[in-house]
């Protein structure tokens, strides 16, 4: 047995050839994302021809988050500096294609989040904008053509950020926002004209996300755990505050309700088990996905439709087949092929990706993924416990890029859904209230732990590596339980709970409570701190234990991060250097919380090959030339 042929490093983590499918609401175009001048711009062609052309042209940054406009003639897409989030949202006009994009919300500091693209009114969209409060979004209708803005709810001073909800005509007839306890309160009004009222308030552990109101306007479709461990869907009635059930699962929490833009009808439920499960509530809809799931046998994980909801582009996620995109009539059931996003990389040479159950050590399901190395014998191996960030998100089945290009070097990969980690019922995720570097860490352990015990992992070879929380837990674990970890890499993790709560962007203020303060404590203010918290924080925090660091360390930071800010690298870093650890810093000036541009995701995976392979005897494509 051997290891397959070692992947180049750009095969992982140079920009796609293309990704992320769309198809214009006409049903006539394809959009997609693909380089140009090495940054990732939209591109449009034609369904059935080959007049591909790319009608953006950042150069800069590159683009990710991009739409149709609902008459077909424009692609709007969002774009920050450097990586500061402060989105700006832009509109290309296909119609005048040496006309460059034209920034229609130009303002200093300013961030937009997207709330709707109408079908009634396609010269317009619905954003919320920071620009009069720089912690509170109020609502805007924005003028495609013009740029005029014109504000349509103005906010209270708790609906937290993206959750202004429309009703099947556009008008933003609800709000959910945060009480000062954490709590969450869903808002209705009768018309755009009315004021805002409240219809029931969720305690902080019930309450999952509203989705949209129903086609009569009637009921807010909902996810919701009150009276029940597991997220499930419901129907809340607008006038009473009253739940309907309408489905749940047994295994996991809701994860998505799907609604047709054109009718109005409430097609399915989405759960994420081990995979993604759809749950199918109307006939028609039933039949469709029949017809979807026909084409590949990995996760649904993006579906594209026209305005007719007649034929669309979906994109699966598959451990060994990352991002391959068809199209659909959803009609007849012909299906077309259109780009695999990474089409060197052959799935022979990937590993595959499986859940496993891990029991903590107080008894709690960790429910985890491991990858073993392709072509060698599974046991004794060379580990990495990559952390997933957040906290609150979770690791999912399908292809990751870092899972894969670790298992090409020889390492079996351990993904673990720690407490607090969301998707397993609210009692999982609120265990982790108050337990940062405690029983969260305990189960990273536990499950290393595990590892070794069935013989998968070479106790004195096992790595820790996230980002985000990831990072934090990284940093944690050469702190608090030092003699665990051969390597360890930090991407944009923190090194202080205080500072980092403190530093936190001012939009963020609204769901604080419901979050941060909640999980950790609120450290108060430099000039007004609350002494016992930050006492709890800072003993938390791995910058107070930096003299009990003895495991090689690589930390990585965006200059830009508005998360996890530069000083929260930067401080640890200097600690270590003052004590002559062995600790290497790769700062990039144009980045923010994580790296986006792919000369800098190249660098710092090299650099990470060559950080493991010494550490752990894994492989370095970088290291041998």
């Amino acid at each position: 047995m051997a290891l397959p042929p070692l992947i180049p490093v750009e095969t992982f983590f140079e920009n796609p050839e293309k990704v992320a499918g769309r198809i214009s609401p006409d049903g006539t175009k394809l959009s997609y994302l693909a380089p140009e001048a090495n940054r990732l711009n939209v591109w449009v062609r034609t369904l059935g021809e080959d007049d591909d052309r790319c009608v953006t042209h950042d150069h800069d940054r590159g683009i990710l988050t991009y739409f149709w406009a609902w008459d077909s003639s424009r692609i709007v897409y969002l774009q920050d500096q450097g990586g500061n989030e402060n989105f700006h949202v832009f509109v290309a006009d296909l119609e005048r294609p040496d006309e460059p994009a034209r920034d229609l919300t130009p303002f200093e500091g300013v961030r937009a989040v997207p709330i709707d693209v109408p079908p009634q009114d396609p010269e317009h969209i619905l954003v919320s904008l920071n620009k009069n409060r720089a912690e509170l979004f109020d609502a805007y209708r924005l003028n495609l053509v013009t740029g005029e803005l014109d504000m349509i709810a103005e906010n209270p001073g708790n609906v937290t950020p993206g959750q202004w909800i429309v009703d099947f005509d556009a008008r933003i007839r609800a709000a959910v926002a945060e009480t000062p306890e954490g709590d969450y309160q869903v808002l209705v009004r009768d018309s755009e004209d009315t004021p805002f009222r409240e219809l029931k308030v969720y305690a902080n552990e019930d309450f999952a996300q509203v989705f949209g109101f129903n086609r009569s306007g009637t009921a807010l479709v909902a996810g919701t755990a009150e009276g029940t461990d597991l997220t499930r869907l419901v129907e809340l009635d607008t006038t009473t505050g009253v739940e309907r059930v309408i489905d749940a699962d047994d295994e996991a929490d809701l994860t998505q309700a799907v609604l047709s833009r054109n009718t109005g009808t409430l097609l399915a439920a989405v759960y994420l088990r081990d995979r993604v499960v759809v749950k199918p509530l109307d006939d028609e809809f039933a039949r469709k996905w029949d017809l979807i799931r026909a084409v590949h046998p990995g996760d649904l994980a993006t579906i594209s439709l026209d305005r007719d909801e007649r034929r669309a582009v979906v994109a699966f996620t598959d451990d060994r087949d990352p991002g391959v995109a068809h199209y659909v009539d959803l009609g007849s059931g012909e299906s077309q092929f259109l780009f695999r996003a990474r089409p060197k990389l052959q799935a022979d040479h990937l590993a595959p990706m499986r859940p496993e159950r891990v029991t903590s050590r107080d008894g709690l399901t960790l429910h985890c993924y491991l990858t073993l190395p392709a072509g060698v014998e599974p046991a004794g191996l060379p580990m990495v416990l990559f952390v997933h960030g957040g906290p609150w998100a979770r690791d999912v089945w399908g292809y990751h890029p870092d899972v894969q290009f670790l298992a090409n070097r020889g390492y079996a990969v351990l993904q673990v859904n720690y407490r607090g980690s969301t998707g397993f019922g609210k009692s999982f995720t609120h265990a982790a209230e108050q337990e940062f570097a405690g029983k969260m860490h305990d189960d990273l352990i536990d499950a290393v732990e595990w590892a070794v015990k069935e013989g998968y992992a070479d106790r004195d070879r096992v790595a820790i590596y996230g980002g985000s929380y990831g990072g934090y837990a990284t940093l944690v674990g050469v702190t608090f339980t030092p003699d665990v970890f051969a390597a360890a890499v930090s991407y944009v993790g923190p090194s202080s709970l205080v500072t980092l709560i403190r530093s936190f962007p001012a939009y963020w203020k609204p769901f604080m409570q419901s979050s941060w303060f909640r999980y950790c404590g609120d450290p108060g203010t430099e000039e007004e701190p609350n002494e016992e918290v930050v006492a709890d924080l800072l003993a938390r925090s791995p910058i107070s234990r930096v003299d009990r660091i003895r495991t090689p360390l690589m930390v990585v930071q965006g200059a830009n991060d508005p998360r996890v800010t530069k000083p929260e690298s930067d401080n640890i870093v200097a600690a270590l250097r003052e004590r002559d650890v062995e600790v290497e810093y790769i700062v990039k000036d144009d980045e923010g919380h994580g790296f986006i541009n792919p000369e800098n995701r190249l660098d710092l995976y090299r650099a990470v090959e060559v950080f493991l392979a010494r550490h752990l005897g894994g492989r370095a494509a970088s290291a041998t030339g």
